[in-house]
């Protein structure tokens, strides 16, 4: 166990494999205090009054409404939420955040504009700055005076963040820094005053900074996107450029600990961003669906629809619980932390969980919206609809923040590491495993007792076979697992949908125990529905990777190992989506 889960008896990062939750230990969306419910309502309220019918101008590249609309942000306290109260935040919790960012999630253009300018350009200089740039730079940020940007992605260093060429160098008398290079794909980049920028110090040493706008600093043009139109993404040119040695983040030679670090949070912040979305595309899919009429009756009536809404509705409600789940964990991680440092040590701790968040939120979000141009039809390929620009605007956020596949790669990877440093008890426990496959009969299932009983043990399964396929892996690649992408690339899959699976299981366990299980019945077919998709996805998965590092007996072994632990009994999913959809037709809206 790491030393921050050991020191604070808290979850381990990536515990989620290896050990068994009950529903009262997870925090839910139902757990919400009333101020979670305030800043939810209030920010909801900034968006589709404010925010939303502003988009046309957006669009047009009025960045002047851009800076005016970051500035009523910073007044309502959304762009310092969890910045402490001694910077000019609010100092609230990361639950908080998540809110914040799933109502951002209603316009994605304005959710790109303040995730720079809450996220990746505020929170290196809370977390690494000096104290003397926080004092200077935190306030004016958090009230929308100063508009952040992020620059660390070159024409040549994308994923591979650590070959980027732009220099830092030391003036002689040591009170400033030079940089020179340029930068790519800068949201903000065409009306930012403040830049957090990565260069290599003396050619080598990659190293964060805080940069001002100045003579040397330009921007070009703004880039020509698919979507996202209504944000500002510009090249970087840096020519001499001087700031401060104050304005230094971190060490130097240290800049790689900013920049993954804060992708973590980057990442968990966008999947709330893409749940806000989701609900939004589902409430609109919904709606049309109810006013367009076909062959006499709403189109809505139709088994065919019905299925596409509910589907819309599973996933926001499945990714909702995931977010939160990671949230409460991260919050009661860094509840009593004083220090920045420590702060982010508590967040890293659940970086995997939150890789899982943005990949399975991003995919999520695509479908969604790609269901709702289909419930559309013809009117979801014209922009005098919605459902061309959420298209649009949904496909970037399986690139941002580190693409889905290099996320992919991290989750099984980061799970490897933290077992071979003896931070995570994984890989007895995949031994444990083997051993029992290897043994002559496997336990079956236990009689049904409880609510949702089946698809928990079902759950407890998906973690065998991720158990499974991870020590396997292990086993036959050992230190050069990394560069089995494809195998890497399969077992992410099924240790996200098992992620997924068992957090959705315990909120649906929670708020029946909580509301009786009439009062859940309908969440609890969101999870029926969801088990028998994501056991039908973890199989196929598992069957191919385990082909791809086995054969003969030894495979033939696993397979029969896989059946069993995946067999279940047919569930009836056709009536549960019948079930949601007509919840969803009659409130007119997501109403889950």
């Amino acid at each position: 166990m790491s030393a921050v889960a050991d020191e604070k008896k808290i979850v381990a990062g990536g515990g989620f494999l290896i050990e068994e939750r009950a529903p009262a230990e997870i925090f839910t969306p139902e757990d919400f205090t009333e101020e979670h419910r305030m800043i939810g309502e209030t920010t909801r309220e900034f968006m589709d009054k404010e925010v939303r019918p502003r988009e046309p101008e957006l669009e047009q590249h009025r960045w002047d409404i851009s800076r005016e609309l970051l500035r009523h942000a910073g007044e309502l306290g959304l762009i310092g939420a969890t910045v402490p109260e001694e910077y000019g935040g609010l100092g609230l919790d990361q639950v908080s955040g998540g809110i914040v960012g799933e109502y951002l999630g209603r316009s994605a253009s304005f959710a790109t504009t303040m995730g720079a300018q809450s996220g990746i350009g505020l929170l290196p200089i809370l977390f690494y700055g000096t104290e003397a740039a926080k004092k200077k730079y935190l306030p004016r940020i958090a009230s929308g005076e100063l508009v952040t940007a992020y620059a660390l992605t070159e024409a040549g260093s994308g994923s591979d963040a650590l070959a980027a060429k732009a220099t830092a160098r030391l003036s002689e008398d040591g009170t400033h820094y030079v940089l020179n290079g340029e930068k790519m794909w800068i949201t903000n980049g065409g009306f930012a005053d403040v830049f957090v920028v990565f260069a290599k110090v003396d050619g080598d040493k990659f190293t964060g900074f805080v940069v001002e706008r100045q003579e040397g600093l330009t921007n070009g043009a703004e880039e020509h996107k698919m979507g996202i139109k209504g944000s500002s993404t510009t090249a970087l040119v840096l020519s001499d450029v001087k700031t401060p040695v104050e304005n230094l983040l971190g060490e130097v030679g240290k800049g790689h600990k900013i920049a993954f670090n804060i992708l973590n949070i980057g990442r968990f912040k966008l999947g709330a961003m893409c749940g806000g979305g989701m609900k939004l595309m589902t409430s609109e899919a919904v709606r049309y669906a109810n006013e367009r009429h076909q062959f006499g009756k709403p189109i809505s009536s139709f088994g065919a629809i019905k299925h596409k809404l509910a589907e819309m509705a599973v996933r926001a409600w499945v990714g909702e619980a995931m977010i939160y789940r990671t949230l409460g964990l991260i919050d009661g991680a860094i509840s009593d932390t004083t220090t920045p440092d420590a702060k982010l040590r508590a967040i890293e701790e659940y970086a995997a969980e939150c890789s899982i968040i943005k990949v399975m939120l991003s995919e999520f979000c695509d479908y969604c919206a790609d269901e709702m141009v289909q419930t559309y039809g013809g009117y979801g390929y014209s922009k005098d609809y919605p459902a061309e620009a959420a298209y649009r605007d949904s496909r970037i956020n399986r690139i941002f923040e580190g693409t889905n596949e290099i996320n992919r790669m991290l989750i099984p990877g980061m799970l490897m590491k933290r077992a071979m440093s003896g931070q995570l008890a994984l890989l007895p426990a995949a031994q444990k495993l083997m051993d029992e496959v290897l043994s002559p009969s496997l336990p079956g299932f236990d009689e049904d007792e409880g609510v949702l009983a089946a698809e928990a043990k079902l759950a407890q399964n998906a973690k065998k076979v991720a158990l499974m396929t991870l020590g396997t892996a292990a086993q036959k690649y050992m230190m050069a697992l990394g560069d089995q992408q494809e195998v890497l690339l399969g077992c992410a899959d099924i240790i996200m949908d098992t992620y997924a699976l068992e957090s959705a299981t315990l909120r649906a366990q929670k708020m029946a125990g909580a509301q009786g299980e009439e009062a859940a019945a309908r969440c609890l077919d969101i999870v029926r529905v969801f088990t028998h998709e994501a056991l039908d996805r973890i199989e196929t998965c598992a069957r191919n990777v385990l082909a791809a590092m086995s054969e003969g007996d030894e495979l033939r072994t696993l397979l029969a190992a896989l059946r069993r632990f995946t067999k279940r009994t047919p569930t009836n999913t056709v009536a549960a989506r019948q079930r949601l959809a007509d919840v969803l037709i009659q409130a007119n809206r997501y109403a889950f």
